[in-house]
């Protein structure tokens, strides 16, 4: 599976996404913003990644959160696990939140997400006027316990 990328104008100067050992599953996503981004607590943003791609069909682009920003800032994405879809063609953004208790800057270069590629199938689509009975039924938010 081929990924390509196309570096945008505002971010000539930064890496390509890149996987940062043999066994990462995302490639690192870097912050291309011309100054800081403050993120309040609370707040949110469209972190610009510099970048734009094209995917083949039948794939999709994940962008998920960094794990040390969840954890050390409060600092995620707030569509997490987002979906790039393989027709598009517009500049990769993170969408940012800071759930942590005091503001957190973004800068140029950071490392703000990753992007996991993945195989994607499309269901054929059928109406139905009932559906098969299941041993769950319709149980759900909770319905299967905590333990």
């Amino acid at each position: 599976m081929n990924l390509t990328i196309m570096r945008l104008a505002h971010a000539r100067d930064l890496p390509l996404p890149s996987y940062a050992t043999e066994g990462s599953a995302g490639l690192d996503l870097l912050a291309a913003v011309e100054t800081d981004v403050a993120l309040a607590p609370g707040a949110r943003a469209a972190i610009p990644c510099g970048i734009a791609i094209a995917l083949s069909d039948k794939y999709e682009a994940q962008m998920r959160p960094r794990s040390g920003l969840a954890l050390d800032h409060g600092v995620t994405l707030l569509n997490a696990p987002g979906t790039i879809d393989s027709d598009y063609r517009g500049e990769v953004k993170a969408i940012l939140i800071n759930h942590g208790a005091v503001p957190f800057t973004v800068s140029r270069g950071m490392k703000i997400a990753q992007l996991v590629i993945a195989r994607v199938k499309r269901a054929a689509v059928e109406e139905a006027e009932a559906l098969p009975a299941s041993g769950r039924g319709e149980g759900g938010f909770g319905s299967t316990g905590t333990r």
